[in-house]
């Protein structure tokens, strides 16, 4: 397959600009349609490449591996694809820390030398040397086999810890004695959406569903459940605790409090909203105790002590506050509030007797430290205007630890002192990176309903505002997520050679709490693109970039936004990735725990209106005879969140209605799931792809 490639050179900003084609001359492999029709409500659709969505067929294999080839075929012709890899190698290529935690006589910590596949989890006693306590590099040869979730028992004499094969969310948990390093017989199979939380030496709590009939990577999952291991016994004694029959659930989670007091039991039908019910385990043969019933907010269990549960809650609070209830008698009647609500959305962990009381305000972290009793004690002082997270710890501990960081600021591990409210810098990020060459600023612009959205815009100090500058527009908007600023390693590449990245804290996010999460919801979705398109025009209006400089991107429901706006707007974008999208809205609940994300969607069997509305804008269905961007969508083929078939589809309606020589590729990683856990040469590799995707056409080079 040939493509032929023209280019001279000339000097433009930091990039080599070229009077080149990028144009896809290639042919793009044949894929078939059949004729399936479904009827919602009267109307009729048509659904030709239905046939993708079966990931088991052989020729949907087929097909898979003849995108792949095009589509590797076309990225090999750009002259600086594997400048931009040795590139990215040698900026990862520095070591890693997690913020340190104890567990029994030891204190872990994850480390990655730098170009490691997966980090690897030490352990030291006192002020003796690190030793290896768990090596994820050993579990597969190519490091497509992650380590998912690690849980101690509260001696830290045993471990359980879950491990994912191929990025699929389904997981095995595998039991460790902690003193010898021996693995034990209990090895449980099968295991999704679940925490371990242990109950004594004895055993542990965990949830999963049945196995599903058909595809274990695309089949429906509807009842979640929670058990008991207890360990030594077979995983079908395991104990059925909550969900099932008169209990069904697609969501259960459970787990015994810090002080083993109380088994704490979240239960949901959707990604919003949650049941909360509590065992009391200090009195042998207690019942399960409904605290909140329904599913119109949502509840969460902080910390337990004394016999009080402490609670983060929605209820009357749309940004969120803290109450604290007994858990004897635990209805809503005798809750009190010891954080009240404020105007920003507010998160809380605890350590050491003490609230740690985290708002977002304008979508950067502000903290500040509570008493039990829920007394305002200090403000933490952060660095700058960026993101915050950790503040954890048990309840005997006296520091805590936290990490910062920003656009601009690498992630950055500090101690803090509970009792005197200072921090020092624990592990300062090894990447090579001068903070002085660059600027981030916090901008406000209007969309198109007049609602003012904030965007932070990342870029290297001295640009023009000439309109020649490529930009990445970066969203989600969706699920109460909110995007706050963060160091990006990748994203230096862009921004080295002159790049801007622009993050738009979109309507459907969490940045102002429930009112901003629903305005993005249901029949108010469409807010989320427009706020999108409304930076993209704002970012041209202000000179920042123009149409042929402009790319967007985003992941998942991110991809969803991003097929959604290219598909609306085809005219305003020069360079479009869709990652792992959401992109056929009138079937994406018939696919693992889809069903669950109906509280943000609605589904086209709701009603007439609710079809109509995801008719109109799902990617999918709206895909044209017209000219569309440079397009490379990207999944994983064990992707069993939101399975590649949307991907599939999406990018095969593309290739089909394309009449301009941009090229709208597929990019499908093998032994891949939704994004956690890819080893790091997988992480760089596709990297590399975007960025020299993103140059070449452009019209610009690298150097």
């Amino acid at each position: 397959m040939k493509y032929k490639v023209v280019f001279s050179t000339l000097i433009l900003g930091g990039f080599m600009a070229h009077a080149q084609k990028a144009d896809f001359h290639g042919k793009y492999p044949d894929t078939k349609k059949v004729d399936q029709v479904d009827e919602y409500f009267g109307t009729k659709v048509a659904d030709p490449y239905r046939w993708l969505e079966n990931d088991r067929a052989d020729d949907t294999k087929k097909w898979v591996k003849a995108e792949n080839k095009v589509t590797d075929a076309y990225l090999s012709e750009i002259p600086f694809r594997e400048a931009i890899r040795k590139r990215l190698t040698e900026i990862w290529n520095y070591e890693k820390y997690s913020a340190p935690f104890i567990e029994g006589e030891y204190t872990y910590f994850y480390k990655n030398n730098g170009l490691q596949n997966q980090s690897v989890l030490y352990r030291q006693k006192g002020s003796g040397k690190p030793e290896v306590f768990l090596d994820p590099n050993k579990f597969s040869k190519d490091g497509t086999t992650s380590l998912q979730g690690m849980s101690f028992t509260k001696d830290g004499s045993l471990a359980a810890y879950q491990i994912s094969e191929g990025g699929s969310d389904w997981r095995k948990v595998i039991v460790i004695n902690t003193k010898t390093g021996k693995k034990m017989d209990d090895t449980l199979m099968d295991v999704k959406f679940s925490g371990v939380s242990w109950y004594k030496n004895d055993g542990f709590y965990y949830s999963s569903y049945d196995k599903p009939e058909g595809s274990q990577l695309s089949a429906k999952t509807q009842v979640h459940k929670l058990y008991y291991h207890k360990l030594g016994t077979d995983q079908k004694k395991d104990k059925l605790i909550f969900g099932g029959g008169d209990m069904e659930r697609r969501y259960v989670g459970g787990h015994v409090t810090e002080d083993e007091s109380f088994l704490v039991i979240t239960a949901a039908n959707a990604t919003y909203g949650n049941e909360l019910y509590v065992k009391d385990l200090r009195n042998e043969g207690s019942k399960i105790i409904a605290v909140v019933t329904g599913f119109t907010n949502e509840q969460h269990v902080v910390h337990a002590e004394g016999g009080n549960l402490y609670v983060l809650t929605n209820e009357g609070a749309p940004n969120r506050k803290l109450v604290v209830i007994d858990g004897n008698e635990p209805n809503d009647g005798n809750w009190k509030t010891l954080i009240p609500e404020t105007d920003f959305p507010l998160s809380v962990s605890s350590c050491g007797h003490k609230f740690f009381a985290s708002y977002l305000e304008d979508a950067v972290s502000k903290v500040y430290q509570y008493s039990l009793s829920g007394k305002k004690e200090r403000e933490i002082k952060l660095p700058g205007l960026g993101s915050a997270g950790g503040f954890g710890g048990k309840m005997t501990e006296n520091t805590t630890y936290y990490s910062y960081t920003s656009y601009v600021y690498p992630p950055t591990i500090f101690k803090y002192d509970l009792a005197t409210g200072k921090s020092e810098i624990y592990k300062k990020s090894g990447v090579k990176f001068d903070a002085d060459h660059y600027e981030s600023k916090q901008m406000f612009y209007a969309s198109k309903d007049g609602q003012k959205v904030p965007m932070i815009i990342t870029y290297k100090k001295g640009i023009k505002l000439d309109g020649k500058n490529p930009l990445l527009l970066y969203g989600y908007g969706g699920f109460n997520i909110s995007l706050s600023p963060s160091f990006s390693v990748s994203n230096m590449v862009f921004m080295e050679n002159g790049g801007i990245y622009a993050v738009a804290n979109l309507r459907g996010g969490g940045e102002y709490g429930d009112v901003w999460h629903n305005g993005g919801t249901q029949f108010n979705k469409q807010n989320v693109f427009n706020d999108f398109i409304a930076a993209a025009e704002f970012l041209i209006g202000m000179h920042y970039t123009s149409k042929d400089y402009l790319a967007i991107a985003g992941g998942s429901n991110g991809g969803l936004l991003v097929g959604a706006c290219m598909t609306q707007r085809p005219d305003l974008f020069r360079v479009c990735f869709p990652a792992v999208g959401v992109l056929d809205m009138l079937r994406y609940n018939k696919f693992t725990a889809g069903a669950g994300w109906a509280y943000d969607y609605g589904t086209a069997e709701d009603s007439k209106e609710m079809f109509e509305y995801l008719y109109k804008y799902s990617p999918v269905h709206n895909v044209k005879k017209t000219c569309y961007p440079a397009t490379m969508v990207t999944t994983g083929d064990h992707d069993d969140r939101v399975v590649p078939a949307h991907s599939f589809k999406f990018a095969a309606a593309l290739q089909e209605a394309q009449t301009c020589k941009n090229p709208t590729l597929i990019r499908i990683e093998t032994k891949a799931g939704h994004g956690a856990g890819k080893p790091t040469e997988m992480i760089i590799a596709e990297q590399a792809d975007k960025w020299s995707f993103l140059f070449w056409n452009m019209g610009l080079g690298y150097k």
